[in-house]
């Protein structure tokens, strides 16, 4: 988790303030402790939709043109991959 960089005030009424400090003081953690946990958990089905949207999406652009001429092989494409993977660990190469 990254440094907490923005400070806020959050208004709760009894009930509420009672689930999350008996939680706290069960785990041994702060109020606020268990709060960011809360939200990261109610959030994390929301960022791993996203997430696979995007690479659904990237991976669709990939697909879209297609290279004129000949087919290429399957032997060619490998060749191809394994020189990119070999430029990429050797360093001359970015992902």
């Amino acid at each position: 988790m990254s440094l907490m960089e923005k400070r806020l005030q959050l208004l709760l009424d009894a009930e509420r303030y009672e689930l999350v400090s008996a939680e706290a003081r069960r785990t041994g953690r702060s109020v606020a402790a268990v709060i960011r946990e809360s939200i990261d958990e109610h959030f994390e089905d929301r960022t791993a939709t996203i997430r696979r949207a995007e690479a659904a999406r990237r991976f669709l652009d990939l697909t879209a043109e297609v290279e004129p001429g000949p087919a290429r092989s399957w032997e060619d494409i490998k060749r191809e991959m394994d020189d990119d993977l070999t430029s990429y660990v050797e360093g001359k190469a970015s992902p």
